[in-house]
């Protein structure tokens, strides 16, 4: 099968264009090349998706499957007018910010509603327009397309440090501050694992609207199976979303942040997510504690992104 991706040089692209060529797969990676190298095996296509034209160099190309991971609809737009073609297969990565209520937990992809779409003239979308420009791209693609909504996605090569801050943290052992509560939510994918369920659903043409992550676990869990895999000795501090807010410790990413958590009970439902349909296409996922343990031995050999992790 001959696969074009559109990107392909970082993270989730590289990792799908990896899966792919290690299937077997004819593998297209098209982008400007700057952000990194494409995976072995894949060929480098240069484009510029910001410039009218800027697809000119596919032009003549066929393909059997797209994998579009843009969060600009002017791009999303440009693509499919440019790339459409009978019997296509055509993936759109999205993700579970363009659902306008996170306070219910295990809502579903299929039922969810969702947020206002940003105008499909927005050309540059800024994080906190992430979720809407994303329903714009949505849209743009369409209802024949397979639409994955992906979680917070983990493991080697990431390069936000949203999740490889736990890692970093545990393998030093000793007290940890643990955001929240044990029996709090925690919900993520490998990007492995979602890497090679994009190259199926491209493979048996798979249709419909999915939310991409992993299964549920309480943080206690979580923790306590990546501490056990990086064979370290933790104990766990458990601190409330008062004192934590008090002392500027923030949500999710960025500075001062701390990695998975969220305030409850406004993001009850975002790390809850009803994944079985995802579950019944294809979609597995490893022990969290393979993520965890590969992440760090990444960290180790490429001095990836760290984040400093807070003392108590």
């Amino acid at each position: 099968m001959r696969i074009l991706i559109l990107g392909g040089s970082q993270f989730l692209g590289r990792a799908i264009a990896a899966h792919a060529c290690a299937a077997g797969h004819e593998v297209t990676c098209a982008a400007r090349g700057l952000a990194g190298p494409i995976a072995a095996g894949a060929r480098l296509v240069r484009i510029d998706r910001d410039v009218a034209g800027g697809l000119a160099p596919l032009a003549g190309e066929s393909f059997d499957a797209v994998v579009d991971v843009s969060r600009r609809p002017g791009q999303v737009r440009r693509a499919v007018a440019a790339l459409t073609r009978p019997n296509v297969h055509w993936t759109f990565v999205s993700t579970i910010s363009v659902y306008a209520d996170n306070r219910i937990p295990g809502q579903r992809a299929d039922t969810a509603p969702l947020r206002e779409p940003a105008a499909e003239d927005v050309e540059h979308s800024t994080d906190a327009i992430y979720g809407a420009a994303k329903v714009a791209c949505e849209q743009v693609v369409g209802g024949d397309a397979f639409i994955c909504r992906a979680g917070l996605i983990a493991g080697p090569e990431d390069p936000t440090g949203r999740f490889a801050y736990w890692p970093t943290r545990l393998a030093r052992g000793g007290e940890v501050l643990a955001p929240g509560s044990p029996d709090d939510a925690v919900q993520f994918i490998d990007v492995r694992d979602l890497a090679q369920w994009i190259v199926h659903a491209a493979e048996i043409r798979l249709t419909g609207i999915y939310d991409g992550i992993g299964p549920i676990r309480t943080r206690g869990e979580f923790l306590a199976e990546c501490a056990s895999a990086l064979n370290t000795s933790c104990t766990f501090t458990w601190i409330d979303r008062a004192f934590l807010e008090a002392h500027d410790v923030r949500r999710w990413a960025g500075p001062r942040s701390l990695p998975m958590w969220l305030p409850l009970p406004d993001f009850a439902g975002f790390l809850t997510r009803d994944t079985s349909p995802a579950r019944e296409a294809g979609l597995t996922s490893r022990p969290a504690g393979d993520t965890a343990r590969d992440t760090l031995h990444w960290l180790h050999v490429s001095g990836g992104p760290r984040r400093r992790a807070f003392r108590r």
